[in-house]
């Protein structure tokens, strides 16, 4: 269960936020499935847009702080990163012995995700909740959401189409959430909706989504270019040549996701994809976060050894570069 809820921690990314429609060019499968859980970033990608692939900080700035105290840390001088890295290094300590062992940073990651989760959650339920009560109905999350298709300003009909489209897999993921049958949702019903990932029972549903997002002749299952095709776009990249990483993902799809070798992922095959048994994403940021700052090599950290690598761990105006200067107090 645990590889599950870690793996696609940002897959569920609810199709429309509180109100906010999304736009008929979205590829809304890119901004679930292929978003990376700890982080909305890619811990390695093409920085520079030079084909390259790299190491990508803003990946553990984000798994260690979590996105928005990532943002505020970009903002500030070096010497108040640093700072404030070390009041976190002894919120992080547990048992304030001057060290950090991998438990506690792998404990530490967790919690940031957690408190993401629930963040979201709680925003989300403020917003749809209209009539402030208990529960959410499809009423008041369609009337918030999908406002467009009742108010008198006539949309495009590929944009109408596109809303319709989301509607009905909003209603039937809703239908899903509602765990007692009842019409509503209360808010444990209402986080499995926005964050199915989050929910054993939401799994199927998971994988469904995700291969009718990718499948595009239908087959119910995904092939090699659909596969690609989703994350890379050759016309909308002006038919330039793939970049390295895209072959990358070819020879990964060969060798680790078509596991039958029949040229497609069936069913089971995008649930291994989605869902792998064998990968914990918080214990591999947690060796990877080790690897770069245990200097001595001793298996815990020190406050000076996260100092000595603190634009690993947090950013600051040194790693933003040109970013305008805006300190915040509220850490």
């Amino acid at each position: 269960m645990s590889s599950f809820l870690l793996i696609i921690a940002s897959l569920s990314i609810i199709s429309c936020y509180g109100g906010i429609l999304p736009t008929v060019t979205q590829n809304d499968h890119k901004s679930r499935v292929l978003d990376l859980p700890l982080s909305q970033q890619e811990h390695f990608a093409d920085i520079n847009n030079d084909k390259k692939i790299e190491h990508n900080t803003e990946y553990d700035h984000e798994a260690f702080l979590g996105a928005e105290e990532a943002k505020k840390f970009d903002k500030l001088p070096v010497e108040e990163s640093k700072k404030r890295l070390g009041a976190l290094f002894d919120r992080i300590d547990k048992d304030h012995n001057g060290t950090v062992t991998k438990q506690e940073l792998k404990d530490w990651i967790k919690s940031v995700q957690t408190r993401y989760i629930t963040d979201d959650v709680e925003r989300q339920w403020l917003q749809m909740n209209n009539d402030s009560n208990n529960e959410i109905s499809w009423d008041e999350y369609d009337k918030t959401t999908y406002y467009a298709l009742y108010d008198d300003i006539p949309e495009p009909k590929p944009v109408t189409d596109q809303y319709i489209r989301l509607q009905k897999k909003d209603r039937r993921r809703f239908n899903k959430a509602d765990e007692d049958g009842n019409g509503s949702l209360n808010k444990r019903e209402f986080a499995d909706f926005i964050h199915p990932e989050q929910s054993l029972r939401m799994k199927d549903l998971v994988i469904t989504e995700t291969i009718e997002d990718i499948d595009k002749n239908g087959d119910g299952s995904i092939s090699l270019e659909e596969f690609i095709s989703d994350m890379w776009d050759s016309k909308q990249n002006n038919n330039s040549a793939e970049p390295e990483w895209v072959k990358v993902e070819r020879s990964n799809f060969r060798k680790y996701r078509d596991l039958d070798h029949d040229g497609k992922m069936d069913r089971k095959e995008v649930e291994l994809w989605l869902m792998p048994i064998d990968y914990d994403n918080i214990q591999a940021e947690t060796a990877h976060l080790f690897h770069e700052a245990d200097v001595d090599q001793d298996d815990q950290l020190t406050k000076q050894e996260i100092l000595d690598k603190h634009d690993v761990f947090v950013g600051s105006q040194a790693t933003d570069w040109g970013a305008e200067l805006r300190v915040h107090n509220d850490l």
